[in-house]
């Protein structure tokens, strides 16, 4: 079975007083590297390896190593067919997650695509339910 991954900006957050209190520049401002609704692709099949070209020249190009190192860990798991957030998400192929920066963080929805390449997976794959409810949440208690 093939897996691709995509990645949503959701949201960008901005805490001025933190700024104000911690920064070098105290006027930095929202993250500059990514916009609400942008999306990043992400494959590995037919010899393309996005997941360790992500920065180079090629697509997709993801513009902040910070935030990639914060939820790689994510993609990963999604292009090798891995639940990305068992018990924790209504849908354990999505994950929301976001950047380490504490002043400004950017919000990103990370979801796992599957492709059956045979009938066999393509029966698998129409029998799993990837679904979670309030009974089987994980609350970290």
């Amino acid at each position: 079975m093939k897996h691709s991954v995509k990645v949503t900006v959701l949201d960008k957050k901005l805490f001025p007083e933190l700024q104000q209190e911690y920064l070098a520049d105290p006027k930095s401002g929202a993250c500059p590297c990514f916009e609400v609704g942008d999306e990043f692709l992400f494959e590995r099949a037919d010899g393309r390896d996005d997941f360790w070209h992500f920065g180079q020249d090629r697509d997709p190009k993801f513009p902040c190593a910070e935030a990639w190192d914060a939820i790689s860990r994510y993609i990963y798991t999604g292009l090798q067919g891995g639940s990305i957030m068992t018990g924790w998400t209504r849908d354990e192929r999505t994950m929301i997650a976001c950047c380490n920066d504490g002043t400004r963080p950017v919000i990103f929805k990370i979801e796992r695509f599957d492709e059956p390449e045979d009938e066999r997976e393509r029966a698998w794959l129409a029998s799993r339910d990837f679904t979670h409810g309030q009974d089987d949440a994980y609350t970290g208690a």
